[in-house]
């Protein structure tokens, strides 16, 4: 029988993991600039020595809550946009749909948030928040959107500009949410703008030669 791998082995390999959800914690209730890696530790259960064994900065495990706690949520998206197979007014419902419920089920709105108001002073947040969810986020749906193009299903046009479109609206709402619910004002309904928004988009889009259902 194959030995057991100490407890304290296992421990010491999963405490970046749990840095990285400490850290998303208290990032999204605090912003960054507020958060110290004090509470990060704790929330951990380590020491701050211990936490500077794996990472240097607190910029250091920002990237680390992005790369590990939010983009494989991107890989997700990218799968979907990559499918050859549906037509794209199903696809560009079934993504929406997606991105809502990961928006509604994690931390990413207030992370998103975070990064807007606070990368004037920190731009390796935005840097960061850019090269590793933005672009890889507008590169899947512009790819997408120029296959829908080539197959006659949309009509011509940049596919850049209508991939801002179509995440446009969805990004405010995730603003008003994070931004304004908080402070009083109408909470907002994010699934129902994202499918009423991806319904306008599609009659937009939508070729003169192809009905939509």
């Amino acid at each position: 029988m194959q030995a057991r791998s100490p407890k304290w082995r296992r421990r010491s390999e999963a405490r970046p993991g749990e840095i990285v959800q400490a850290a998303l914690e208290v990032f999204a209730e605090k912003g960054f600039a507020a958060a110290k890696l004090d509470e990060i530790a704790a929330r951990a259960g380590i020491s701050k020595g211990a936490l500077y064994l794996y990472f240097e900065t607190k910029e250091d495990i920002f990237r680390a809550v992005v790369r590990e706690a939010v983009a494989p949520n991107l890989d997700m998206v990218e799968g979907l946009l990559a499918q050859a197979t549906l037509p794209f007014p199903d696809l560009l419902r079934l993504v929406i749909g997606r991105i809502v419920k990961v928006i509604g089920t994690t931390r990413l709105g207030a992370v998103a948030k975070l990064v807007i108001g606070e990368s004037r002073n920190f731009p390796e947040l935005a840097r960061v928040w850019h090269d590793e969810v933005v672009s890889r986020a507008l590169g899947a749906m512009t790819g997408a959107l120029a296959k829908a193009q080539d197959r006659g299903e949309i009509r011509p046009g940049d596919p850049r500009l209508q991939a801002f479109s179509i995440v446009g609206p969805v990004l405010m709402g995730v603003i008003w949410q994070e931004t304004f619910t908080p402070v009083g004002a109408s909470a907002l309904d994010l699934e129902a703008l994202a499918l009423q928004h991806c319904e306008t988009v599609l009659t937009g889009l939508a070729s003169r030669v192809v009905m939509l259902p």
